[in-house]
């Protein structure tokens, strides 16, 4: 037994407030696996909401398990956090797939722990292996051949009929719990798909469902806050965006569902964190901020739409201790945001930054893609000039308030209206980088710059199909070298998934599923958006 693994968990156990132990006696083990480490993934609500709901089944027993390496002996985690048991003692190991680039890590998971990494290699001994989360809803195809099933929407839709045929098929073969498993819809099993499309399943009611921290710990970037759900999916239909197609329709919870867990979130934090893609486009927002600083709640938002603020929501987050406000414009220039269907205006960010810089707040950030379709370098120009604008306000404000832009490459997603776009040339990308930095760092603004080399590799993992399988299985090490040498020997095209303009004829690799989204709706949007970029 691993002693420095086991030692790591006790004492992250020690920290831990909510945690459930069970007696394994008569109940079906699951291990729930966060491909990453526990600093990040202890900050992800859908590991919480997976967690609390394996949970609430009296025949269920499900432990966490994640991916870090040990320092001394630079080998993978393979035990479960509640219990320290290896893998193989569990029943069923389901993966919770946040990005494309953890899919590295579910290969050397699996390659540890002694489980073949092929669904097809596995025999009646190993535990069943089924992934669910945002990739495997988007494209499930360059990982599909490790899993045994793959689920396609939402969990508290999913679960329940899932949790069934894996309870009542305890004693029968493999072969015959993936085909009853194959029958339960929005589940893809690839060894038993029938040819219909996957439908991707979602809940209607939230109320009927919340999701808060359900696990609190100081070992986490979000270690102070208690985590509460406000809303799920985006109205917005920005044409890049996943969130908009994989979580849509809209949905809010309702103020009085917010007010009661904010109350029991209170008992162990001082500060609330709101959680939503666009948390000021819930519909009482001002009225939820006011009623939350009535019962001395400190506030934080995920995330805020660079239109016009209330002046009262700007101040109840203000007053509610948030310090640092994140603003997403994406583009610099009113053509390229146009575009990609943001939304905004110039004057609404200046607006808002305006709002902002009378407040105590002590950094503003502000994410822009690079790459996007038909940019130019007189967008990014336009970049430079809105960033300058936005710190000749903060200045003016005095509020020694910090401008940062966060800048991320442009990777086209499975089924985006631009899933069928490339990614810009590295080269073209690291020129525009470098005027960014050349104009924006002697000013006082920082710059944070997410890798060219992996973005084109989650770029083409994003856009991959099964033939990716040979590549992240050829792996021999987890990096950049490896990745290289593993497309080199495998003879991938990368030029192909990630810098090709696919024919919207073409069938695309993640054709099986139906995401409730009609793919001549998004070749529509895509045709708007080729006519907006030639204005």
């Amino acid at each position: 037994m691993r002693w420095a693994e086991v030692r790591q968990a006790k004492q992250r156990l020690f920290r831990e407030q909510g945690t459930t132990f069970k007696d394994w006696g008569g109940k079906l083990p699951i291990a729930i696996i966060y491909p990453n480490s526990y600093y990040i993934g202890m900050s992800n609500l859908g590991l919480h909401t997976i967690y609390s709901l394996f949970n609430s089944y009296k025949n269920i027993v499900a432990e966490r398990v994640f991916w870090e390496k040990e320092d001394e002996i630079r080998k993978p985690f393979k035990l479960s956090l509640e219990s320290q048991r290896p893998l193989l003692d569990f029943s069923v190991l389901a993966f919770s797939v946040t990005y494309e680039l953890d899919y590295f890590n579910i290969v050397q998971l699996l390659k540890t722990c002694g489980i073949p990494l092929y669904s097809s290699q596995r025999e009646e001994r190993h535990p069943l292996v089924i992934a669910g989360g945002p990739c495997i809803m988007a494209n499930p195809m360059p990982v599909a051949a490790f899993f045994d099933c793959l689920c396609i929407g939402e969990a508290e839709s999913l679960l329940p009929a899932v949790v069934s045929v894996l309870t009542k098929g305890i004693g029968v073969t493999r072969r015959e719990l993936l085909k009853a498993l194959a029958e339960v819809p929005g589940v893809y099993v690839p060894h038993y798909h029938s040819g219909n499309p996957v439908v991707r399943q979602w809940t209607s009611n939230l109320d009927d469902f919340p999701v808060t921290t359900s696990i609190l710990t100081p070992d986490t970037e979000l270690g102070k806050l208690y985590l509460i759900e406000v809303e799920r999916g985006c109205s917005r239909g920005c044409r890049f965006c996943l969130i908009s197609t994989a979580f849509s329709p809209m949905r809010f919870r309702s103020l009085e569902k917010l007010i009661d867990q904010a109350q029991v979130g209170l008992k162990y934090r001082k500060r609330l964190g709101l959680v939503g893609p666009v948390v000021s486009d819930y519909p009482q927002l001002e009225e939820l901020l006011i009623k939350l600083r009535q019962m001395g709640a400190g506030l934080s938002v995920s995330s805020l739409r660079a239109s016009p603020l209330a002046d009262r929501v700007v101040e109840e987050l203000v007053k509610g201790g948030a310090r640092t406000i994140t603003l997403a414009p994406e583009a610099g220039s009113e053509r390229l945001r146009q575009m990609i269907k943001k939304g905004i205006s110039e004057d609404d960010i200046l607006q808002s930054v305006t709002k902002l810089a009378g407040q105590k707040i002590r950094q503003l950030k502000l994410y822009f893609m690079l790459g996007l379709p038909s940019e130019t370098d007189e967008d990014v120009e336009q970049i430079i000039d809105l960033a300058l604008s936005c710190k000749r306000i903060l200045d003016r404000g005095q509020s020694g308030c910090r401008l940062d832009l966060k800048l991320a490459p442009f990777v086209p997603k499975a089924g985006t209206p631009f899933q069928w776009l490339p990614m810009a040339p590295q080269d073209v990308l690291r020129q525009r980088i470098s005027r960014l930095k050349k104009a924006l760092l002697p000013r006082g603004i920082r710059l944070k710059v997410e890798s060219l080399a992996w973005s084109e590799v989650q770029g083409v993992l994003a856009r991959g199909d099964l033939r990716l399988a040979e590549v992240l299985a050829s792996m021999e090490e987890t990096s950049l070298a490896g990745w290289q040498k593993a497309v080199e020997r495998c003879h991938l095209d990368v030029e192909y998934y990630a810098y090709k303009r696919w024919d919207t004829a073409q069938e695309l690799p993640w054709a099986i599923l139906d995401s409730g989204i009609e793919v001549n709706k998004l070749k529509m949007e895509l045709y708007r958006a080729m006519a907006r970029a030639h204005c």
